[in-house]
């Protein structure tokens, strides 16, 4: 389980450090992709069967679910913790998220998001003079 938000920066070989506890689960690799909110999704190579094969059972002749799959699909790229406990991030998923420098890497149970640092303040902010009707929305779905 993925859970807390950590500060890293990312270097000009576009290598990030993944926060040290969450090491031991990638360790038999992972993949990212593109994300929603314009950041990175990154995924256990278990997880990611998981999704890949809900994306691959989507009718295809919607074109919402063929946009959405290749969104998630073709972006995706399979990446390695290295013994300094990084990722490299390939150029078109940084640029993607907008990542420069200053990134936050945010665990979300089954995924790792991956974001530019002023993006996420600016999210959170908005998120959070936003949470009543958020709060509001996710009771009636039973949260």
């Amino acid at each position: 389980m993925f859970i807390g938000e950590y500060s890293h920066n990312l270097d000009e070989k576009g290598r990030l450090a993944i926060p040290k506890k969450f090491r031991a689960a990638l360790a038999e690799g992972a993949v990212v992709t593109r994300g929603l909110d314009h950041c990175l999704f990154l995924y256990t190579k278990q997880e990611w069967h998981i999704l890949a094969d809900k994306l691959s059972n989507l009718p295809f002749a919607q074109a919402n679910t063929r946009a959405f799959a290749r969104l998630m699909l073709a972006g995706a790229m399979d990446v390695a913790v290295d013994k300094q406990g990084r990722i490299m991030l390939p150029d078109y998923l940084r640029t993607f998220a907008g990542l420069t420098k200053g990134t936050i890497v945010a665990g979300l149970y089954n995924r790792l998001e991956i974001w530019d640092q002023k993006t996420w303040s600016e999210y959170t902010k908005r998120t959070e003079q936003e949470s009543t009707e958020i709060a509001e929305q996710m009771g009636a779905l039973g949260v």
